[in-house]
């Protein structure tokens, strides 16, 4: 796995992957982008979303939709880590709140490579909700 981030002038930068594929990044306030902790956030969401979407796949009950909400609390003192995150994962469509449960439980605790290494420094709560569709 390899990055590579571009500066592209005041405060952005592009990181590109090794398939080509870009993400901007910026470090400004006035928020043409997302900026680094954001994006960590957000690589938070996509590795559990995709484990649950993959697992209540495997267990033939996939959703109708999927969506994963992340707050997060940081340190006061620099580096200013996160302490505390947040999930709520909202799922709607035709499926058991057990299956629900299994499956984000497997992410947190077994398959989410991003969620284990983020729990070394922050304590990782969540919770769920099924929406009617």
């Amino acid at each position: 796995m390899q990055v590579k981030l571009s500066w592209t002038g005041g405060m952005s930068f592009e990181s590109r992957n090794d398939r080509g594929q870009a993400v901007k990044i910026d470090g400004d306030s006035a928020g043409a982008a997302q900026r680094p902790k954001e994006l960590v956030l957000s690589g938070l969401a996509g590795c559990t979303a995709v484990d649950v979407l993959m697992i209540l796949e495997k267990m033939r009950t996939p959703p109708k939709s999927l969506e994963v909400l992340v707050e997060a609390k940081q340190t006061e003192e620099h580096p200013r880590v996160f302490s505390e995150i947040h999930l709520t994962y909202l799922v709607s469509g035709d499926v058991p709140e057990k299956n629900v449960q299994r499956a984000i439980e497997l992410s947190q605790q077994r398959y989410c490579g991003v969620s284990i290494m983020l729990g070394k420094t922050a304590k990782i709560s969540y919770e769920y909700r099924l929406k009617d569709d």
